[in-house]
């Protein structure tokens, strides 16, 4: 995850998201860097619109959390209108982040 996360950082950044770029985020959070994994990356996100693949992700968190750290239960009908979308749905829009 933390290579998603450097790519989502320097994109947040409008940085390029280039081997050289995400292995030295990587670097500077104390990660050891596997260059395939970065090569991998960086391939799969070349002709990914990024900001479209954020709109269309599906996926809403179990709980949110408050300003004062406490968790805060989902209303009951938010719930119930998760329950109609199965798991490859939820799936497919973060894949669209790997091409």
């Amino acid at each position: 995850m933390e290579y998603v996360y450097a790519a989502m950082l320097l994109h947040s950044a409008k940085k390029e998201i280039s081997e050289k770029a995400v292995t030295e985020v990587l670097k500077a959070a104390g990660i050891d860097v596997d260059s395939g994994r970065v090569k991998a990356l960086v391939a799969s996100l070349k002709d990914v619109n990024i900001e479209e693949a954020i709109k269309s992700a599906s996926v809403m968190p179990a709980a949110a959390v408050t300003p004062q750290g406490e968790a805060k239960a989902e209303k009951k009908e938010e719930k119930e209108e998760d329950e109609g979308k199965s798991e490859e749905e939820a799936a497919a829009g973060l894949g669209a982040l790997f091409g």
